[in-house]
């Protein structure tokens, strides 16, 4: 999400206010800071989500059938209960979500503000030189 809402934050900065011929390679730069930033984040968020995912969906599962319905589940038979899997899939997805952004701010945070800061400067660097006019050569 965060990544994301940059990205429509630049794109307008990179169409309108930098210089066309400087467009493409700050477009690569600003992809390798994403690459980066998923690379060291989206490895962790999996094996975190992996961990977390025993202690929020047996719960769930538990709470919400019953040991005939949970044969059933296993068996794959088509039954009522596969609707009711659906309906709690919603339910084990929000909990695995907020748990796993709780679980992981304190780690992804200062990931996330490092690219965003690089993705910034590189944006404004590229603004401000597209902004400057030509130095005029000396007059003799």
């Amino acid at each position: 999400g965060p990544v994301l809402k940059l990205m429509q934050q630049v794109g307008p900065a990179l169409q309108f206010r930098v210089a066309p011929e400087k467009r493409e390679a700050l477009g690569k730069d600003i992809q390798g800071d994403i690459k980066k930033y998923a690379d060291e984040t989206v490895p962790m968020l999996r094996e975190r989500a992996v961990k977390l995912a025993p202690s929020i969906v047996g719960p769930l599962l538990e709470e919400r059938f019953s040991e005939e319905e949970l044969k059933q589940l296993v068996a794959f038979l088509e039954s009522p209960v596969q609707k009711k899997l659906a309906q709690l899939n919603v339910d084990i997805q929000k909990g695995m979500s907020e748990k796993l952004v709780a679980d992981t701010r304190g780690a992804i945070e200062p990931k996330y503000k490092a690219m965003e800061a690089s993705v910034t400067q590189r944006v404004t660097q590229a603004i401000s030189a597209s902004a400057t006019p030509p130095a005029k050569p000396a007059s003799k």
